[in-house]
């Protein structure tokens, strides 16, 4: 089924709601990564622990966004970006409630693989908080589907640009936000307090301000079998692209390309995440940063990245083929997680800079070769295998990252930069694949 005409058109203005949720969604983001390390060593736990508690939200977001995303086909988008975001609110009060229990040990653990450390009542606590948000966390999903549903064909790239701004923005904002508040004689109170106040202004965004969207009204939702049920990929029948088909995840592996880039893909995640675990454990106990020094230090390569991608971007696309986009980016990419070794504050912010300009060149000629590559017919199906293999990677990427820095320290950077290169090796394929495909089309 089409959406409406009168939502098809539905312009900027229109969607600022929807722009807002996601930035709130982001921004709630940015603040837990900034502080979120100090809490678990404060509270007894290590790098292993800070690993698992950062792979509970997307474990348990791997498990409810397939829901939520069936649900909102049956009953509407805002019902269940609704529920979403009262999740979200609970799992923040549940958080702030951890910081007023006292500091009682439930286990105890000294191992020489696993390292030292304690699980007391408030980590406990903040695991649960963060599963309930993980479990409530397909807001992001659900707003991608709700903005195709309100926008036509043609204005749908440039608002999805507008999101992903609004998205950058987030993780602009809330690191600073965390950081600064966090060096307050209230600690972590206060940004926690000041991100559940943002949860709450996000579900009135939801409940007052955004329109209601059912474009159409599912009696019974189709059943399938097989893994595609189990990783929540099934396209949704009103959403299928004209002409598009529906295929299995084995059938998907006889698609020419397709193995190769979602082999890319889980690599480049799993490389990611193992940073985005031992980089604040690094940076709390080796370098000794407080949350505002931590803070201002991801608002700057997030800032970066942001221009990295629009202006820089913008003219390296005319000028490169995005094959050599992707090597180039992921050589410098690779070059960011050496210099972060030494610790030197000079080399950390000359990675900084090679981390904006590496991703930001990277990546989205990595989203635009998977899409070309799947073609019209299997777009939607390709992409939720791809999602379900960045999910996957991301949580066994940030369970290796606490475990590798119990174990080896700062030796877990080199092997983020050596998965990361291994990207890059397996990218020269990818320009073979384009000249070939260019002589194809006779270009």
């Amino acid at each position: 089924m089409e959406p409406s005409s009168e939502t098809s058109s539905a312009d900027g203005k229109a969607l600022f709601p929807l722009y807002t949720i996601t930035f709130i969604g982001t921004l709630g983001f940015g603040i837990i990564l900034t502080f979120l390390v100090y809490l678990v060593t404060d509270y007894g736990g290590n790098a292993l622990i800070y690993g698992i508690l950062a792979s509970t939200y997307p474990a348990f977001q791997l498990i409810g966004a397939p829901v939520l995303g069936r649900w909102s086909d049956l009953y509407g988008r805002k019902k269940i970006l609704l529920l979403s975001q009262v999740g979200t609110l609970l799992a923040w009060v549940i958080f702030l409630i951890a910081l007023f229990f006292p500091v009682i040990p439930l286990l105890e653990v000294e191992s020489d693989m696993l390292g030292t450390f304690t699980v007391t009542l408030p980590l406990f606590a903040l695991f649960f908080a963060r599963a309930l948000d993980g479990a409530t966390g397909g807001n992001i999903s659900v707003a991608n589907a709700y903005l195709a549903d309100l926008t036509s064909e043609e204005e749908r790239n440039k608002n999805y640009g507008r999101m992903s701004v609004a998205s950058n923005l987030g993780y602009v904002f809330g690191p600073a936000i965390a950081g600064i508040l966090g060096t307050t004689i209230y600690g972590e109170l206060l940004p926690v307090s000041v991100a559940l106040l943002i949860s709450v202004i996000g579900t009135f965004i939801v409940l007052f301000l955004l329109p209601d969207s059912r474009p159409c009204a599912i009696e019974e939702y189709p059943e399938s079998a097989g893994i595609r049920k189990v990783l929540g990929q099934e396209q949704k029948e009103c959403y299928e692209v004209e002409g598009g088909s529906k295929i299995k995840f084995s059938e998907a592996f006889k698609l020419e390309y397709i193995p190769f880039m979602l082999i890319v893909y889980f690599l480049i995640f799993l490389g990611f995440n193992i940073y985005y675990t031992a980089f604040p454990v690094f940076a709390a106990v080796a370098l000794q940063w407080s949350p505002a020094e931590l803070g201002i230090y991801f608002s700057v390569i997030s800032a970066l990245m942001a221009f990295v991608q629009g202006p820089v971007l913008a003219k390296l696309a005319k000028k490169y083929r995005e094959s050599i986009l992707v090597v180039v980016g992921g050589f410098i990419l690779g070059l960011q997680f050496i210099l972060i070794v030494p610790g030197n504050l000079f080399l950390l912010y000359l990675a900084a800079v090679f981390f904006a300009f590496g991703n930001g060149i990277m990546w989205p000629s990595i989203l635009s070769i998977l899409s070309k590559f799947a073609g019209k017919k299997y777009q939607g199906s390709v992409q939720g295998f791809a999602m379900s293999t960045s999910s996957l990677a991301s949580i066994i990427g940030l369970l290796a990252g606490g475990l590798l820095y119990t174990q080896l320290g700062v030796i877990s950077f080199l092997i983020a930069a050596a998965i990361i290169y291994l990207v890059v090796f397996f990218s020269f394929r990818l320009i073979r694949i384009e000249r070939i495909k260019a002589e194809r089309n006779g270009n």
